[in-house]
């Protein structure tokens, strides 16, 4: 196997090529997948039955670090399992900005500040049966076994359970810290939820998705990867008639329906979320700011660089984001 520059010497030793054959220029003639017949009508009826859901946030945990209040809190989810997740908000002042900072498959066993402004208050949410705060709560807590729960029921299925419940976060944040303008942020798995859940919640004015997965299964399923995508390949291949409840939950789909500014951070190389179905959601999106990543999920020179700017640039479109809203008021 002959992998193209410069992967042939940042990833001598890679199994199969992360790049899948793709260029940027083909990466963005991707098409998203289009709407199934009651897609958005689907969605719409989730986000519905979400709004009379009651958050019910309750503060377990509270501590003072570096100007900022930090809480555990617990909250419902939207089936009435209680989740918990981190409250950060701002000692000094009120906060402006409300962020909502979802995760990657590996959970969460920390809050991350680089992408929330000072002055914002933020909630990280961690999803259902992930760590480090909801092990075994409501989904299986291994990657392989989550990303596959319910696949054959869409009411129960976990990615779309997932991504329900980031409304509910959204809920406890506002309740805990009023009436704010939303932000989104979120990588890898909270990339591909995100992209699902905020075509349908109008409290969102902007959003980052880094790496998104869940993006393109017609062209995610066909190919190997190192992500949870494999154990979804592994699974339709083996049951055929489970593709179609999966075409309520793709990313690109879903991406079609914002309207809201988003950044897209996608990846040329990615062994982990293939680079087809992350550029498939950003291609879908009217209003995108894309940066355009080296590679994703993996180590190379310069990495570091590379995502000190790319956090620098998310702050700087939610600071545009603000400003707009404040010039229209």
């Amino acid at each position: 196997m002959t992998l193209p520059a410069p992967f042939d010497t940042w990833f001598p030793d890679a199994a199969f090529d992360g790049s899948y054959g793709f260029t940027l220029e083909s990466l963005r003639e991707v098409s998203p997948v289009p709407p199934s017949d009651g897609f958005a009508d689907r969605w719409r009826g989730w986000r519905e039955a979400a709004r009379h859901a009651a958050a019910a946030p309750v503060m377990l945990e509270r501590r003072e670090h570096r100007g900022r209040r930090i809480s555990i809190i617990e909250h419902s989810g939207v089936d009435g399992v209680r989740l918990r997740a981190w409250l950060v908000e701002p000692l000094d002042g009120s906060a402006r900005v409300g962020v909502v900072h979802s995760h990657g498959y590996g959970g969460r066993d920390r809050i991350e500040l680089h992408r929330v402004p000072a002055d914002a208050a933020a909630i990280f949410p961690v999803a259902r049966g992930l760590g480090a705060l909801n092990v075994g709560i409501g989904a299986p807590a291994e990657r392989d076994e989550h990303v596959i729960a319910g696949i054959d029921d869409p009411d129960r299925y976990v990615v779309g359970l997932c991504a329900r419940d980031l409304w509910l976060a959204a809920d406890a944040l506002i309740e805990l810290a009023g009436a704010l303008p939303l932000y989104f942020v979120g990588e890898s798995f909270g990339g591909g939820i995100g992209a699902l859940a905020l075509p349908w919640d109008d409290r969102f004015i902007g959003a980052t998705l880094a790496v998104p997965t869940f993006g393109q299964y017609d062209e995610r399923l066909t190919v190997p990867c190192l992500g949870s995508g494999e154990s979804q390949r592994a699974t339709v291949l083996a049951t055929p008639e489970l593709r179609e409840p999966l075409r309520l939950f793709d990313a690109s789909t879903a991406a079609r329906f914002l309207r809201i500014p988003v950044r897209v951070e996608a990846a040329l190389w990615d062994q982990h979320v293939p680079p087809q179905g992350q550029f498939a959601v950003a291609n879908a999106i009217g209003n995108l700011e894309l940066e355009v990543l080296p590679a994703g999920h993996a180590e190379y020179p310069g990495v570091g660089r590379v995502v000190i700017a790319a956090r620098g640039a998310g702050l700087a479109h939610l600071e545009r984001i603000m400003h707009r809203a404040r010039a229209q008021r």
